[in-house]
């Protein structure tokens, strides 16, 4: 029997990035990003049996690592976890982008993450399941259009916000600088993030709360207490589904995106199997039932296009072409840099 040994992805909470991750074995249940239907309907038309099963990212490049990237035909690492794993342990392969259905992808998606995965000039992913995370707005009760509406003094006490780093990516965007561009510039990078934290500070009087769970944002934009708040767009449209005055807005400087990508493990010893895999969940017919089942959209072009209901109306408000074109996709993250980012979180969350 021909097998496709595939290690995909899942969401991990409605809105919130994917922590989880399938890697292959016989007995698992399919998951979020690989639901029942389509795997039947793959391996009907491919002749391939495919094995799914759960893992997290890093349990997966643990694993990968073990054994010199053998185990697996497909892993779906996040975008950011694929060059660092690559340079440090070679645990992937470079993919032949020629037997890919290039024609199938948002083409700024593919060229986003194919630059991002890319080393020594060898593309080492392709983008799958992605999500972003911009502002959440009351309509009825404020209007915004970036970040640092936030800050406004008419919103004072009635905005939230987490103290993580996305917070700090999203007002560096927002005052105009390009973060991702000095990731490779400590010095620089540091200088950016110190302006950054003058910013915030001075916006701490307008903070409601900083925001850890969701639930907690979720409640208190039901109840009128948080009027704007810096969240992910699923968070957004599920209000939304809700309330119809609280939206999901992609900010005037850019939401900020996230990828699991699909990648090919070094020893994977059945590429023709993934490189199948792959074209079959990028057409829009199957990319839409994945995405109904993740809870998150696809790279697949023209997907969004057949979502059925209410969440295909919602991501067509937020995002136009521009604003689409317009996602901040994170790249690889530089050892150290959390580090710094640490030291200005604190900083922010001491200030008076």
């Amino acid at each position: 029997m021909r097998c496709l040994s595939a290690a995909t992805s899942a969401p991990a909470s409605a809105g919130k990035k994917a922590w989880r991750r399938c890697a292959a074995t016989p007995s698992s249940k399919a998951c979020d990003y690989a639901p029942a239907d389509v795997v039947t309907q793959f391996e009907k038309e491919s002749g391939y049996k495919v094995e799914v099963t759960l893992s997290n990212n890093e349990e997966m490049i643990s694993k990968l690592r073990a054994t010199g990237g053998a185990g697996f035909d497909l892993a779906q690492p996040s975008q950011d976890r694929i060059t660092g794993p690559q340079q440090e342990f070679g645990i992937y392969k470079a993919m032949d982008v020629s037997k890919l259905k290039a024609d199938l992808f948002i083409g700024s998606m593919l060229d986003a993450t194919k630059k991002n995965t890319t080393l020594d000039g060898k593309v080492y992913g392709v983008p799958h399941i992605w999500g972003t995370e911009g502002l959440v707005v009351n309509t009825k009760l404020t209007k915004m259009n970036d970040y640092t509406d936030l800050c406004r003094a008419d919103v004072k006490g009635k905005v939230s916000m987490r103290l993580k780093r996305p917070t700090l990516i999203s007002f560096a965007f927002a005052a105009g600088k390009d973060p991702f561009a000095l990731y490779n510039n400590p010095t620089a990078y540091t200088a950016l993030m110190e302006d950054v934290a003058k910013t915030l500070t001075a916006c701490k009087g307008n903070v409601k709360f900083y925001w850890d769970n969701k639930d907690q944002l979720l409640n208190g934009m039901r109840a009128g207490e948080v009027v704007g708040a810096l969240m992910w767009d699923t968070g957004g449209w599920k209000l939304n589904s809700e309330d119809a005055d609280i939206k999901f807005i992609a900010p005037k400087s850019g939401a900020t995106g996230w990828i699991d990508t699909f990648a090919i493990p070094a020893k994977g010893r059945n590429d023709e199997a993934a490189y199948a895999w792959i074209n079959f969940n990028m057409r829009p017919e199957i990319a839409a039932r994945v995405a109904k089942s993740a809870g998150n959209f696809t790279a697949s072009k023209g997907a969004d296009q057949l979502m059925e209901g209410k969440l295909k109306a919602q991501f067509a408000e937020s995002f136009n072409d521009a604003a689409l074109k317009n996602i901040k996709w994170y790249p690889a993250v530089p050892a150290g840099l959390e580090a710094i980012e640490g030291r200005i979180l604190d900083r922010i969350k001491a200030a008076n």
